[in-house]
This record gives C-alpha cells, structure tokens and sequence, in this order.
C-alpha cells in the first residue's frame, strides 16, 4: 500500500467509476478513504481530469497531491468511448436522464446509410452542447435552465472526432467506438447522429475507456479500492 507521502508528493488513480455515481461522489469518496485509512491530512489535493455523467461509466483519472497540477494536461488529451445510440427517439438530455418526447421514422434506416452517416461525423466538427449540461451560460448551469423549463440559445463549438466506428447494429440499437477531443459531447453525437439519418437517436449506454494511453483496463472500481486501503493490498 501506498504511503501518505506518496498520495501527497503526487498519483494518478486510475478509478473505473461506476453507474450512477457522480464524478464529484467518486472523488469524496476516495479524499475520505485516503484520510481514513491512510492518514492523509483533511484539506489535502485530490481532483479529477475529466467529468463523467452519472449515467456513463469508465475510466475517471484522479490526480492527488503535487500531480493535481497535472490535471489541465490530462483533460486535454483524446478519450475513447464505447456505447450505444437508440435510434428512432429523442429525450431532452439526449440520455435516459429524461423520457422520450418524440418518436421518427426509421424503416429507411440500413446499414449502407449508418455507414455513411458515420463520415459526415469525422474530423472537425460543430456540436451543440445538450441544454442538460453543466456549462454555464450568464453565470447559470445549462442543466438548471433545462429543469426551468427555460428555452435559451446553446453556442456551437468545434470539436473533433478522430475515430468512430460501429461495432453492432441491430436496430434500433447501435453500438460504437469513438475517439475524440477534449469537449466532445457523446450525447450530442448520437442527437446530431439520428438528425443525419432523416430520424432521431439518444445515447443509452456511455463508457469511457481510455483518456490519453490511460485504459480503463488497468483501473479499479471505486469500491475495491476503499476495500484495498482496507486490506492493506496493494
């Protein structure tokens, strides 16, 4: 097991958050493992280079200690995702945070036609953030705006995809692999998605596999790790 000197002279915690989980919930929950059973002072750095929604899962790379000042350079590297696009209806988060408010079309829809959509979709591309989203416009969360009922104006911005690939259809499923740049909604992808192909589409399944050369495959669920503190295994 790692010393408290170790946390404090700097880590990369390679957590593999669960469902439903918040980004914020799986930090507090290491910073207090790590003052519990490692005897880290209270006030001592942890973060997070990257948010991931409560309903995605995946790698979350958690810097402690000096390694905090890492954080900026970590959010800035390409992620991967895996998941699953629903095509034929849209919720307002683009997500299963809300319920379905509109259904389409989709017996045109065929394997020739996702394909090409996908390469309307690589390189630089303009995306709207979803309006349940933690941006802030005038000082105010978009998603606060969102649950107001508000309707306010989202500003495009550029962002690129740099690899996407389908991996399963069987409709109206969809499943993928993207690689992107720091910013990417999925959620916008799978909304814009569905538009491209004359239909609709929300995300029903999201994970995060690699941030930079990070793999979720060498990472350790929140849970064990506590557990592993407690055990005193490495």
């Amino acid at each position: 097991m790692k010393t408290a000197d170790e946390y404090l002279e700097g880590q990369i915690l390679l957590i593999d958050k669960p469902l439903h989980f918040t980004s914020f919930q799986a930090v507090n929950k290491l910073k207090y493992a790590l003052i519990n059973k490692v005897g880290l002072p209270k006030k001592f750095k942890i973060g997070h280079a990257g948010t991931l929604d409560p309903l995605a899962s995946g790698l979350l790379l958690v810097c402690t200690g000096k390694f905090t000042k890492r954080i900026t350079e970590l959010q800035g590297q390409a992620k991967e995702y895996t998941g699953t696009f629903y095509i034929g209806a849209t919720t307002p988060s683009y997500d299963l945070e809300t319920e379905i408010d509109q259904t389409f079309p989709t017996a045109h829809i065929n394997e020739e036609l996702i394909h090409e959509t996908v390469k309307q979709f690589l390189g630089e591309i303009d995306q709207v953030p979803p309006i349940f989203s933690a941006i802030k416009k005038d000082g105010v969360r978009l998603y606060e705006h969102a649950r107001a009922g508000e309707s306010i104006e989202i500003a495009s911005r550029k962002t690129t995809i740099h690899e996407f690939e389908i991996t399963r259809i069987a409709l109206p499923e969809i499943d993928f692999r993207v690689v992107c740049s720091k910013g990417t909604y999925i959620r916008s992808l799978a909304f814009d998605f569905g538009k491209a192909m004359q239909s609709g589409s929300h995300l029903t399944v999201l994970r995060r596999t690699k941030i930079g050369d990070y793999d979720v495959k060498n990472g350790i669920n929140v849970l064990d790790f506590e557990e592993s503190l407690t055990s005193n295994t490495p």
